[in-house]
Order: structure tokens, then C-alpha cells, then sequence
């Protein structure tokens, strides 16, 4: 597509799996997995559509709540979604990250998606990015910690403490921050995702449920965001 105005970072609340599943009568890892079809696309999309960073919020602290059943679940689909996909990952030229805290997912899905990083680590057509095991807020608490501990060991004046600070010691430093965000399903809020990062973002809500967003959806998206004027606080 036409580079004018792409955003450079998507992010995608990938929400409605559950709800998708119940209209046609199907347990909810039934959605889950129509769910996990959708990135398997979004991720042959990325190259062509000119967005180089796609991040993708697949499992949250919150999400530990749900029934064990549906966890393991997850966790099971995130190990063989790693296993069918890392082809398609290498012949996009695509790399793969993780944001949140990787060690607290069960060994099996953490094992498989580092060997996917390592193994990603040098392609450059794009970058997707699975927030796992995520919290906005305990982004930011695990930040305040890695600055807490600087200051202790005497690497850093707490008067020298600024914006800055907190961004270098986010997860994903390297990253900037996302461009985009989309949400599916209808729901108008941000469920704990990329607090300090979506500060400037534009959003942008669609009542399509996760399974059926494509590359059409994926297009109106961007479209929507090239009608608007980023001001960042300006006039």
C-alpha cells in the first residue's frame, strides 16, 4: 500500500474469541483458536502493508483469573500457534518479540517462544511483538523498580529522574511507541494495555469480533488514521 502517512507501530487488542464462539455454539477455545488463524494472517499481511511493528495483546496479567481450563488452553495453542507459525515468521523475514513478564508463563510456551526470538532475531521486514503475561500498570511498577535499584547502587541521581528515565526502562525500550490502536469487538476501553505508550496514539474501534478481522478490516484501520490530524498537544 501507499507509504503516505502508514503508521510506522499497530497495536491490537484482539478482543471478542469468546463471543465469536458463543454465536455458533462452540466451547470458547474454539474461538481461541479461530483467533489464532487471525494473527497467522495479520502476520503474511504486515510485509505488504509497509507497518513495521505489530503488537498484538494475546494474554494479560488479568487473564489468569479465567478458569484453569481455558488457561492451559491458551497456553497450549501459544506452544503449537509457535510451532506452525516460525516458517511463516522466517519467510516474511519477520522477527518476533515478547513484552511482559516471559518467566511467568509455563516453561513449555516460554521455551518455544525464546528459541522463536532467537531463531527471528535477525530478520528486518518487520516486527511482531505478543504482549504475554502483560500489564500496563505492572510495566510501569517493574520500570520503577529497575530505576529504584539504579538509584541505590548509585548509577543514577533521582533529580535526573524525567520522562526519559521511565521509557528507557520499559520493557521494550527500543521500541517506539505504537502509532495505532486498534480494538475489536466494540469494547471502548484499554484493558490495562501500553498505558504509558498509547499516551499520543490514535484509536481506532471496530465491532468486528477478533476471529473475522482480516485484511480488509486491517486496511480501514489505516485509512481511518490517514484522515487524522496528530496534533501531540499542538494546535
Amino acid at each position: 500500500m501507499e507509504n503516505k502517512t502508514v503508521p510506522q507501530h499497530v497495536a491490537i487488542i484482539m478482543d471478542g474469541n469468546g463471543r465469536w464462539a458463543k454465536q455458533r455454539g462452540l466451547e470458547r477455545v474454539e474461538g481461541h483458536r479461530a483467533g489464532a488463524v487471525a494473527v497467522r494472517n495479520m502476520v503474511a499481511i504486515l510485509k505488504k502493508s509497509d507497518v513495521k511493528y505489530l503488537t498484538l495483546y494475546a494474554f494479560s496479567t488479568e487473564n489468569w483469573k479465567r478458569s484453569k481450563e481455558e488457561v492451559d488452553a491458551l497456553m497450549e495453542l501459544l506452544a503449537e500457534f509457535i510451532d506452525a507459525n516460525l516458517d511463516l515468521l522466517q519467510e516474511n523475514n519477520v522477527r518476533l518479540l515478547v513484552t511482559g513478564r516471559i518467566e511467568g508463563l509455563p516453561e513449555k510456551a516460554r521455551n518455544k517462544l525464546k528459541d522463536a526470538i532467537r531463531k527471528t532475531a535477525d530478520n528486518q521486514d518487520g516486527t511482531v511483538i505478543f504482549a504475554l503475561n502483560y500489564g500496563g500498570r505492572a510495566e510501569l511498577a517493574d520500570a520503577a523498580k529497575k530505576i529504584a535499584q539504579k538509584v541505590l547502587a548509585g548509577e543514577l541521581d533521582p533529580e535526573e529522574i524525567n520522562e526519559n528515565t521511565v521509557a528507557q526502562n520499559l520493557y521494550l525500550p527500543e521500541i517506539p511507541d505504537p502509532d495505532l490502536l486498534i480494538r475489536t469487538s466494540g469494547e471502548l476501553r484499554l484493558s490495562n494495555f501500553l498505558l504509558w505508550e498509547l499516551s499520543y496514539s490514535e484509536i481506532y474501534v471496530t465491532n468486528t469480533f477478533w476471529p473475522d478481522f482480516g485484511e480488509e478490516e486491517f486496511y480501514k484501520a489505516i485509512e481511518e488514521y490517514q484522515k487524522r490530524n496528530r496534533r501531540f498537544g499542538g494546535r
